[in-house]
């Protein structure tokens, strides 16, 4: 099935960016190389790699240009990574990115705890990245931050979400994503922000980024896909949360979310029992039990041999 099927939908790792940097121990480069080779080895087509922020601001991904030039590229595999200003996007076109990701919230309260700035003035410093990405041919997409709740302010204005949507159609930016940031969205939230974009702004292309921090990530999928959207951010074994904002545990999981949309009839191009392996090595590396559900319990049709369990006597 093509990409163009109405029944395909893509899968956006984010885990060796929006997952790694959560973590307190340096993760190996090396480490972080060999995940993002496992997952394009799944069949993983899209890929937010890691991220060009300040080394001192999120010392996990100061290696960000050391992991771009030791995965093993392909032709047919974006790698997209996040950046915050010019100088971001400097470094970001110099290690030979595939995509850069402006971000932007919703919320002046967490724009300023992310970014150290104003809404208004993300907008600015973002208007400075545009033109280092048309020079070096790198295609552009426009994140929205918190566009379903702040833990500081609570509901987010649409106004926000339209202004900072406005603000990269007008640099013609067609793809955007909106975060979940903290677990906040909820399926009636999440059809009244995409229908106040569309109704304002039809020729995008939306993308959603949901966590599971209330256990809610997979309905706003489900919900998501009823809305016709075809692209889904999503962290390998559940690995995330931004570290400045408080309570945002948990990117929705990647495999378990490849898992719904196969079970729903949908086309994703990834090879879910590659994909529970690499699930399984992230777990391994980090030392811990993971989020993810479907490493743990397999497909649903995944037969057990009777004598593998213990008999009830009586």
């Amino acid at each position: 099935m093509s990409e163009q099927s109405k029944n395909f939908v893509t899968v956006t790792e984010v885990g060796t960016r929006d997952g790694f940097q959560a973590e307190p121990e340096f993760i190996a480069t090396a480490d972080k190389v060999a995940t993002i080779n496992a997952l394009i080895d799944a069949g993983v087509r899209s890929i937010e790699a890691t991220s060009f922020v300040s080394p001192r601001a999120l010392p996990q991904l100061a290696d960000a240009a050391e992991v771009l030039a030791q995965v093993h590229r392909n032709p047919n595999v974006r790698l997209a990574v996040l950046v915050p200003n010019a100088r971001g996007a400097e470094r970001a076109a110099a290690a030979k990115a595939d995509m850069m990701v402006g971000f932007i919230s919703a919320s002046e309260s967490h724009c300023k705890t992310n970014l150290n700035k104003s809404i208004d003035q993300a907008i600015a410093d973002f208007a400075e990245v545009v033109p280092i990405a048309r020079q070096w041919d790198i295609k552009l997409r426009g994140a929205v931050a918190t566009a379903f709740g702040c833990p500081f302010e609570g509901e987010v204005s649409i106004d926000n979400i339209l202004k900072i949507v406005g603000s990269y159609d007008a640099h013609g930016i067609r793809n955007i994503t909106f975060g979940d940031t903290t677990g906040m969205a909820t399926p009636p939230v999440v059809t009244r922000v995409v229908d106040a974009v569309r109704n304002k702004y039809p020729e995008m292309e939306i993308a959603l980024h949901f966590h599971n921090t209330r256990g809610v990530g997979l309905a706003n999928v489900m919900n998501g896909l009823q809305l016709g959207v075809r692209e889904f951010e999503s962290s390998i074994a559940g690995l995330g949360g931004c570290p400045f904002a408080p309570g945002a545990t948990g990117n929705i999981c990647t495999e378990d979310l490849v898992y719904l949309l196969q079970e729903c009839g949908y086309e994703t191009g990834i090879d879910l029992e590659k994909l529970i392996e690499v699930a399984k090595q992230v777990e391994r590396m980090m030392g811990r039990q993971l989020p993810g559900q479907m490493m743990k319990a397999g497909p649903r049709l995944k037969l057990m041999s009777l004598d593998s369990v213990r008999r009830a006597v009586g």
